[in-house]
């Protein structure tokens, strides 16, 4: 069971949608995929992941984007501000009963915990040439899990590692 903290409050740009986490997250998402990519418009994602428990939507009500993910086959779905269309979590058929934040929708988006030990890269084969992949975190080449749920074997780089074109 989390400990409980006081609320870390989050929302969309208008502010018209306002969010809370109640607690430490589970993991710790650097999404390298070429959907997180799009969605956020930058080279990965930094998706804090909660459990439902510990996440509410405490002003305003989202719109949902429903997708199916090209690699689960299984459904995500978006939530953002219907006023200001600011994208703030993300749920998964693949993964019921947690959460994923845009962390930068957050009032602080550093107050969570960053360490090795909750963290992981995913989809390095999608990330853009440039990439910084930190040093200590287990690194995926896909999606730490197959579709089956059995794990996949993670990378582990001694220092920063940078993506470099394929040639």
């Amino acid at each position: 069971m989390a400990s409980p903290t006081r609320p870390h409050p989050g929302g969309c740009l208008c502010s018209a949608l306002r969010f809370e986490a109640r607690a430490q997250p589970v993991r710790l998402t650097l999404c390298y995929c070429t959907f997180c990519q799009r969605a956020t418009g930058s080279t990965h994602m930094v998706e804090p992941i909660f459990r439902q428990a510990d996440f509410e939507i405490v002003a305003g009500s989202p719109k949902i984007y429903s997708l199916t993910s090209s690699g689960s086959g299984k459904r995500v779905d978006v939530s953002f501000c219907p006023e200001c269309g600011t994208k703030v979590c993300l749920r998964f058929e693949r993964f019921p009963g947690v959460v994923g934040v845009y962390a930068g929708t957050f009032d602080d988006p550093s107050w969570f915990d960053r360490s090795p030990e909750i963290t992981a890269c995913l989809f390095l084969n999608s990330a853009q040439v440039g990439s910084l992949i930190p040093a200590g975190v287990p690194v995926f080449s896909e999606h730490r899990s197959k579709s089956d749920g059995s794990p996949n074997e993670p990378l582990l780089f001694d220092a920063p590692f940078e993506v470099k074109r394929n040639e």
